[in-house]
């Protein structure tokens, strides 16, 4: 529980608790500064009649006769009807939190995967069952989500918890969101040039990537069949930094490009991991293969154990990074919606930091 230090930032942390409950409409400032207006007058008045500052235990009486975040949020909110107007905003989010960031996940990297395998890799047909799937599977998990807040609605479930807040247990103020700094994207810059150099070089100097051991190993198929994509990503991040550190003032630019260079990356990764299975030869070496100069010698039984052993960790470390862009891809297309959605709503400070 955190203790403010001035007790009017109890009222900020009691607005933002409540637009978190609002849906995310045009008229969501609007409500809320309506709101902000109205507390405020009440302290005012209150400062008047006592002739002083109110304290914090004052203005936590005057948030509680408001009310819970939550019920206010659904009173100032638009009308409901099969779910009342104090079940109505956490139903919602719950219903956006199972629909969206429990099943949608679940099938794409779970469930899909899965009918993928069992279809021999037949992409039509594991959309087609996968799309079926999640459609059933929401709209059964929907309708039971609706079907117990209705219940809790009609038992009045709800009405014992509203009643037992307290404001100081209200979450803290929300910092504002960080831009990148220029310091930040030059160094980003800078380190996307040297990798980009040494990308270059390796081809021509295995001793980059190898070390020693480019005695007696040399880049596998892979590598070369991947490298230009690969350096083609390289030039697409420098001209994306370059352009974001030369217009800085373009604030969606490095939200939505980063997100496109994420989704290539998605894609240049799935397809080293299908290429890994198609690879032919002698024996399985598709990044990291024994010299040709080690053919017919003493060591070359025990290299090829030594390369299966490299081999398999660079494949599970590129299944690996393919899990992590993913989650990746998700988290830049959250920032990317909530940067879209600020850009209609406009972004407003707490009403009562406004009328200071």
């Amino acid at each position: 529980m955190s203790t403010p230090k001035n007790p009017l930032e109890l009222v900020d942390r009691y607005l933002q608790a409540v637009r978190f409950w609002l849906p995310k409409t045009r008229k969501q400032e609007e409500l809320v500064a309506e709101l902000g207006e109205d507390l405020r007058s009440q302290i005012e008045e209150k400062e008047v009649e006592l002739g002083r500052s109110l304290d914090k235990d004052e203005i936590s009486e005057i948030l509680k006769r408001c009310g819970a975040p939550m019920a206010v949020a659904s009173r100032v909110g638009p009308r409901r009807y099969l779910i009342g107007p104090a079940l109505y905003p956490i139903y919602a989010f719950v219903l956006k939190m199972v629909l969206l960031w429990i099943m949608v996940p679940v099938f794409i990297f779970i469930v899909g995967p899965a009918i993928l395998a069992s279809t021999n890799g037949d992409w039509a047909k594991a959309v087609l069952i996968t799309s079926g799937n999640l459609w059933s599977g929401g709209f059964i998990a929907a309708g039971v989500i609706t079907l117990v807040f209705a219940i809790l609605e009609r038992t009045h479930a709800i009405a014992e918890i509203t009643c037992k807040w307290d404001p100081s247990s209200l979450p803290p103020l929300e910092k504002p969101e960080r831009k990148t700094s220029f310091a930040q994207t030059v160094c980003e810059l800078a380190f996307n040039w040297f990798g980009l150099v040494w990308l270059l070089l390796v081809p021509h100097h295995p001793f980059l990537i190898f070390g020693p051991a480019a005695a007696f190993l040399k880049l596998g198929p892979i590598w070369y069949a991947f490298y230009l994509p690969a350096v083609l990503l390289s030039v697409a991040t420098l001209v994306r930094l370059g352009i974001a550190l030369a217009r800085p003032r373009w604030t969606a630019f490095p939200i939505w490009t980063q997100l496109v260079q994420s989704l290539l990356m998605l894609i240049f990764v799935h397809y080293m991991i299908a290429a890994v299975g198609h690879t032919t030869g002698g024996g399985w070496q598709p990044f990291v293969a024994i010299a040709d100069n080690m053919l017919g010698t003493e060591k070359y039984a025990q290299l090829i154990k030594v390369v299966a052993i490299i081999n398999v960790s660079l494949l599970i470390s590129l299944v690996c990074m393919w899990v992590g862009v993913c989650i990746g891809v998700a988290a830049q297309t959250w920032k990317l919606l909530k940067h879209i959605r600020k850009q209609r709503q406009g972004t407003e400070m707490p009403a009562s930091l406004q009328a200071r």
